[in-house]
């Protein structure tokens, strides 16, 4: 079998030396399928799992059809929307890796960062303008910028705008462009998703790579049977047992990630929290931290679930079962990428056995029980020694354990100083 090379695809010289620099030698098939439908001009839409790649595959045609035209005031030429701030942010990141060899001007418009400096950069002009729905919506009724020059309209994870509740700011904004070229992105394709396309697209070509239900099969998935109060003993007792020296752990609720999180920390683990609460400048810092290896375990919403992108992470923890399979996919697959090997563990409760199940039925498999049962057994001795005399209760659940005492230790060489993105309380909008 023919393995397509990125100069095949027809990407300009600039474009193909930012992706030599990065060290990709090969395009991935959704890179391959999409970048040369973008670079003639029609509308696309692609179904693909998170990892997949896809992000590039727009990122660097759009790179393309930047070199004919120039950008003017308030008027900007192509417009990437997503549903969250973290993966605006990471698409900006990556168009600054793609674009160096271009020079090309990027405004991110998103909540928690300044009015002010967002219209600045707008004022300026700018080739690609990445935002959320409400802060583009938002700077747009304000008449702080100008859509009449838009020739090229991303929707990236259209399927997680839908969960949001974006849609009808996706149609006002689609209405607000003129005449243009859309590529929409989704893992899946629920009715209102189809009924987005059939309005704003013309004639798309439909590009599927896999089934949005299966998850990557580099990926080892475990399940972990426990008992709700004995979670935070069991994970801990899962990370030293696996040796993890990166973690990704998910919880369902804000309030259970500060809960982990502190307990976590309680007992000397390097972590960082990550959720909705949390500034746009924390969450930046902690983002920065995990990637570089200063803290080891970050405890993550939902929120994280897209745009976070490291590469070689280890592991994924849900310390909740997700309700829907398709949050189950998403977190995954953060864990891995591109065909590395990565390993996923879920927690799950007596109560969330009606959610494991709907996830079992949805990969239309069931996932490997992993048993922590021995060391948990010995944690709960050391942590519940009886009183003399008394017997000790026959232990009758799978797993028992209690977290105990322990000091909070000093973390990264800050003593008491711990920086604001590690601690919860210093949280803020």
């Amino acid at each position: 079998m023919d393995v397509t090379s990125f100069e095949k695809l027809g990407l300009n010289a600039k474009t193909l030396q930012a992706i030599a620099d990065v060290g990709y030698e090969t395009p991935t098939p959704i890179q391959e399928k999409a970048i040369p439908l973008l670079l003639e001009g029609r509308d696309v839409i692609a179904l693909a799992q998170t990892g997949s790649g896809k992000t590039a595959s727009f990122i660097l045609p759009l790179l393309d059809m930047l070199t004919r035209g120039r950008a003017k005031a308030r008027m900007p030429r192509s417009l990437i929307i997503e549903p969250t701030r973290e993966l605006a942010a990471q698409v900006a990141d990556d168009f600054a890796i793609y674009g160096k060899h271009h020079n090309f001007t990027v405004a991110l418009l998103i909540g928690g960062e300044s009015f002010i400096d967002q219209e600045k950069k707008l004022t300026k002009g700018v080739d690609v303008l990445i935002a959320t729905p409400g802060r583009l919506l938002d700077l747009y009724d304000r008449g702080k910028i100008l859509l009449n020059d838009v020739k090229i309209f991303v929707i990236d994870e259209a399927d997680r705008m839908l969960d949001m509740g974006f849609i009808p700011d996706i149609e006002r904004a689609a209405s607000l462009l003129p005449a243009h070229q859309t590529a929409l992105f989704s893992a899946t394709m629920p009715p209102p998703i189809r009924a987005l396309t059939e309005k704003f697209l013309k004639e798309p070509e439909v590009i599927t790579i896999s089934q949005p239900t299966n998850a990557a099969v580099s990926i080892e998935q475990y399940i972990v049977r426990t008992p709700e109060k004995d979670k935070r003993e069991a994970l801990r007792i899962l990370l030293k047992r696996q040796n993890l020296h990166q973690a990704l752990i998910f919880c369902n609720r804000k309030r259970e990630v500060d809960v982990v999180f502190n307990s976590m920390r309680k007992h000397g683990f390097k972590a960082g929290a990550l959720h909705g609460d949390f500034s746009q400048a924390a969450r930046n810092d902690t983002l920065k931290a995990f990637k570089e290896g200063s803290i080891d375990v970050l405890v993550a919403s939902d929120v994280a679930a897209r745009g976070l992108d490291i590469d070689d992470l280890q592991c994924v923890i849900n310390f909740h079962v997700p309700t829907k399979p398709e949050d189950y996919i998403h977190r995954i697959g953060r864990t891995g990428r591109a065909g590395k090997e990565g390993k996923a563990f879920t927690f799950v409760s007596p109560q969330e056995e009606k959610h494991i199940a709907l996830i079992f039925k949805t990969l239309n498999k069931t996932i490997e029980e992993y048993i922590l049962e021995p060391e948990v057994k010995k944690a709960q001795k050391r942590a519940k020694t009886p009183p003399q005399g008394k017997k000790e209760p026959v232990m009758k659940k799978h797993v028992h354990a209690k977290e105990t005492p322990a000091p909070i230790q000093s973390e990264l060489g800050f003593g008491d100083h711990v920086p604001a993105f590690m601690n919860p309380k210093g949280r803020g909008e």
